[in-house]
């Protein structure tokens, strides 16, 4: 059963009117994507094509730049990783299996949140961490100090605690009257603010997004991009929307909340030029 603070707050955020707003305008996007005309017959075509973009985009948000090109040849295996990966490509590696992941624990995400965040930090991470830290994936950091995000501030101290919340959190995925934007949206930022993990905090939550997008039915094609929605916003926006979201106040929650719902709209258009790509046969694999 969910808890029921954490629902009585999700419905008071619901209702504020400029993330009522915001979240309609989401809805608006993502179903014009749902049916868009390049779906028909094509859609696991185009939802692969999301997969490279939003890989690429989200090793971007973390530093490690790329060209789709790249990331589509990685991903399919055309060209292999090298035994010793350097630090971007490294970021990289933990981005596409990151992202591929988000697409199977979408089914267990509401079920089982725990194992979900395991699952979807083990994919992150395992390129990242070496040596002793590797015992460290798929698990909190546990009192290690975790040095991502560090423009954010210090994490907090209580990581087993607030890490609870998003499990708690994740309970309400399916409630009725709950968006699951507002979830994905308070998901992300709890991990970004939180970082629970030694390495791969910022693909972590990224992911997170993407598998509640598209599990929770806003996009059930996984075809948006929303990794594009956020590259595309920068990442000072970015960060300031989850240095104020980190204060607790209503204005810093919202501000959060409506950069999250407005880089899935972008996601979406970004998923409509896939979309339209595919319909007219010009999905370049150089590109």
């Amino acid at each position: 059963m969910p808890d029921t603070r954490v629902l009585d707050s999700l419905h008071t955020i619901t209702a504020w009117p400029a993330v009522a707003e915001a979240l309609q305008e989401t809805s608006e996007a993502c179903t014009r994507l749902r049916w868009h005309e390049g779906l028909r017959r094509r859609a696991p075509e185009a939802a692969g094509e999301s997969r490279v973009r939003g890989a690429r985009c989200s090793a971007e948000m973390d530093g490690a730049r790329s060209e789709n090109a790249v990331v589509r040849s990685l991903l399919i295996g055309a060209t292999p990783w090298p035994e010793d990966p350097d630090p971007t490509l490294a970021v990289i590696r933990g981005a596409i299996q990151a992202t591929a992941e988000a697409e199977h624990v979408g089914r267990i995400v509401g079920t089982a949140p725990r194992q979900a965040l395991a699952r979807l930090h083990t994919a992150a991470a395992e390129p990242l961490l070496h040596g002793e830290d590797r015992a460290l994936v798929g698990r909190p950091r546990e009192g290690r100090e975790c040095q991502e995000m560090s423009d954010l501030g210090a994490p907090p101290a209580d990581v087993t605690g607030r890490l609870t919340r998003v499990v708690d959190l994740l309970d309400c995925v399916g409630t009725p009257g709950v968006p699951v934007v507002l979830i994905a949206a308070i998901a992300h930022a709890e991990i970004a603010v939180v970082r629970p993990f030694l390495r791969g905090n910022g693909l972590v939550a990224r992911a997170l997004e993407r598998a509640l997008v598209h599990a929770g039915g806003v996009d059930p094609t996984g075809v948006s991009v929303p990794e594009s929605g956020h590259l595309r916003r920068g990442a000072t926006p970015y960060l300031g929307s989850l240095t104020a979201y980190a204060r607790g106040s209503r204005d810093g929650v919202e501000l959060w909340v409506r950069h999250v719902a407005e880089a899935i709209t972008e996601g979406a258009a970004e998923g409509e030029r896939i979309a339209d790509a595919v319909r007219a046969g010009r999905l370049d694999p150089a590109t």
